[in-house]
């Protein structure tokens, strides 16, 4: 019987050459694809695939949010095969027991030995709760110690490219159904980051404030505070499109002290 295939990437022509790549494996079969990390949750259950092309670098959900969701949801876990375009995931994706990984862009001989390795652990992969464990010390780890500097860029995904970004130069981020955009005076990405709270823990919390549950700004990005109605304000901030951000009624006396209103 073929082993069935499901590939998650948020970049089509990614998709398109893995599935180019498998056609050529006589018992693979792939059954679906999704763009996104809830694609993945959905395709996992519904579908219930031997193995899983899945995309690290996602808006929104990433990869290893996926892992994380199946073990809270007790979805059963198929054999998972990482596909990113920096090898510096390469350490993460072994630590929650994924089969492999594979740098972008792929080749042949590599995807070959990805499925074979996937082949051979069916029936024989670690169990959920094993998984759990180390998906928790992974999560443990890479937390940033209290006393630990944010590191000077963080990474944004744009146009299917990944660009290193200076805190200094974001002027705003916001998170709209899940998906995380950062926007600076001349790029506009998507983070990796779930939340804005993860996004914050990685920046210079003298330098960004959450104005708003959806918003988190760069006080030195700041172009104008507009009056808003009954004694609210807005934020005018320094992209090229001049942003508007709100404030919300709990963060207005914190604007009055940064700015002496």
């Amino acid at each position: 019987m073929a082993l069935s295939v499901v590939i998650v990437d948020d970049e089509q022509l990614a998709r398109d050459e893995l599935a180019y790549l498998l056609k050529s494996v006589a018992d693979i079969e792939v059954i679906a694809q999704g763009n996104n990390g809830l694609d993945a949750v959905a395709l996992i259950k519904e579908r219930s695939p031997d193995i899983v092309f899945l995309d690290v670098q996602m808006p929104g959900l990433d990869g290893f949010g996926v892992i994380k969701k199946l073990i809270d949801k007790r979805i059963p876990m198929p054999q998972i095969i990482f596909s990113t375009a920096y090898d510096q995931y390469a350490v993460r994706a072994f630590e929650v027991n994924a089969v492999d990984y594979l740098l972008k862009p792929f080749d042949k001989k590599r995807v070959l030995q990805a499925v074979d390795k996937a082949r051979r652990r069916l029936g024989v992969a670690p169990s959920p709760s094993d998984k759990l464990e180390t998906l928790i010390e992974m999560l443990e780890q890479q937390k940033q110690p209290a006393h630990a500097a944010p590191p000077a860029k963080i990474l944004i995904k744009s146009a299917g490219r990944l660009f290193l970004v200076d805190q200094k130069d974001i002027c705003f981020a916001s998170i709209e159904d899940g998906v995380i955009t950062v926007v600076t005076p001349t790029l506009e990405g998507q983070s990796n980051c779930r939340t804005l709270e993860e996004l914050l823990a990685t920046l210079d919390q003298n330098l960004f404030w959450r104005a708003h549950r959806s918003y988190l700004v760069n006080i030195n990005r700041i172009k104008e505070v507009v009056p808003w109605f009954k004694s609210s304000y807005q934020l005018r901030m320094g992209d090229k499109s001049g942003t508007e951000v709100p404030v919300s009624r709990a963060q207005t006396k914190r604007l009055r002290e940064l700015f002496g209103l």
